[in-house]
């Protein structure tokens, strides 16, 4: 298992950067980002630097106190400290949250080749042909390959994106006609026109998030030693921090080359309006900031189910042959149970299901208090305030009223 799904803890700070910038870097963080930009400028770009700032921290607090830990995973560490039923709770709890954002990118696949490659791809074979590349990188190579194909992915990424930028700038008339052709109404370049209280609760969300989901947290395990880890983590999030604002960009100049769109065409119609090879480039970058997300994840999870339920309670005795093995089966399965999840389970189902983000707010805290304060922790600490934590969130969701509730006091 250390060998396949921790790439043997070997990795150098280069590629602990290239997974985690991977990672981060998805169809949110370039074609959402740019949908928002349409219509709140520039500030649709701090979704990014959110997520850049999170993985700073960890390189700076946490992530060698991680890397010296010598675990594979959160709930392996919970159970170390509290009890089995922590470790129990802690991995249902992030197996939920993984499979449904590992769904969501098979569907952001699928709408990126359908989209902008129309005549090639209907949605549906968008999501089997991102589902095949997904699933081979990872069944294939484990954690060293997700590693080594983020090092390309983010490449194309940047490469893509900007050199979009650049075209849809030089169409328009350079960066002065594009602010000066904005429309009046439209907040252009002003940071704050998003609001500030959603890019504080970006910050809230990011930070919670990177300290405590697996797929992140492995990311410094998996390191070469804890200053490859701490290293890595600044540095991944150097790399994050500017594709938000670039992508925003282009949403910018969509406003003004393609005013009559709704918001979410916005990026694709852009693409589909550039040259057939600088298009071709821009469909990789975006297309590949989908699979470098995707593929950390699928390892992540499959690490979960083979260290915390397969060697903890059914066969503790595996030999490393079998164990690979059996990492690769949970890898197949997991990528076949989250495709179909994708395929058969509506977006709207799926939108409601990400509030599962919320339960990292638990884990973090939990997390937090195991590293910095473990002499006040109690045993049941860390199952209850899980247990809580997952109890809010199915409260939250059977009943929509609560919502509704909050909204009209203002507090949501």
């Amino acid at each position: 298992m250390i060998a396949y799904l921790l790439a043997g803890r070997n990795l150098p700070f280069w590629v602990v950067a290239s997974l985690l910038a991977g990672l981060a870097v998805g169809g949110a963080s370039t074609i959402g980002v740019a949908e928002g930009a349409y219509n709140t400028g520039i500030s649709a770009g701090w979704y990014n630097a959110a997520w850049a700032v999170a993985a700073i921290l960890v390189g700076l607090i946490v992530a060698r106190r991680y890397r010296r830990m010598e675990v594979a995973t959160l709930p392996e560490l919970f159970e170390r400290h509290y009890s089995t039923s922590g470790r129990v709770i802690g991995v249902i709890g992030q197996l939920v949250l993984q499979i449904v954002i590992i769904s969501v990118q098979y569907v952001a696949g699928g709408a990126i080749l359908s989209s902008l490659l129309p005549d090639v791809f209907s949605f549906r074979q968008g999501m089997f042909i991102t589902a095949v590349v997904f699933i081979g990188i990872t069944l294939i190579g484990g954690f060293w390959a997700a590693g080594l194909t983020n090092i390309i992915n983010v490449i194309l990424i940047y490469v893509g994106v900007i050199l979009g930028v650049i075209i849809a700038v030089r169409k328009i008339g350079g960066f002065g006609a594009l602010v000066a052709k904005l429309p009046s109404e439209h907040p252009g370049f002003d940071l704050g026109a998003i609001g500030w209280p959603l890019i504080i609760a970006w910050f809230m969300v990011m930070v919670t998030m990177a300290f405590s989901v697996q797929s992140v947290v492995q990311i410094t395990f998996a390191a070469k030693d804890s200053s490859s880890a701490s290293k890595g983590f600044i540095l991944g999030g150097l790399i994050i921090l500017p594709i938000g604002f670039i992508s925003a960009i282009l949403g910018m100049a969509a406003t003004i080359l393609h005013p009559e769109i709704i918001a979410t065409e916005a990026l694709p119609r852009i693409v589909l309006s550039l040259s057939p090879v600088v298009a071709g480039l821009v469909l990789a970058g975006l297309w590949a900031a989908d699979v470098s997300t995707a593929s950390v994840l699928l390892v992540g999870s499959a690490t979960l189910v083979v260290g915390d339920l397969i060697k903890r309670f059914v066969a503790p005795d595996l030999e490393e042959k079998e164990e690979r093995r059996i990492s690769r089966i949970a890898v197949l399965v997991l990528s076949v149970f989250t495709y179909l999840l994708a395929y058969f389970v509506s977006g709207n189902i799926l939108k409601t299901l990400l509030l599962g983000l919320s339960l990292t707010t638990g884990y973090t805290l939990v997390t937090l208090m195991t590293i910095f304060w473990p002499k006040i922790c109690r045993r049941a600490h860390a199952a209850w305030t899980l247990l809580t934590s997952m109890a809010a969130l199915a409260v939250w969701l059977i009943f929509p009223q609560i919502s509704t509730f909050f909204q009209r006091i203002g507090l949501i």
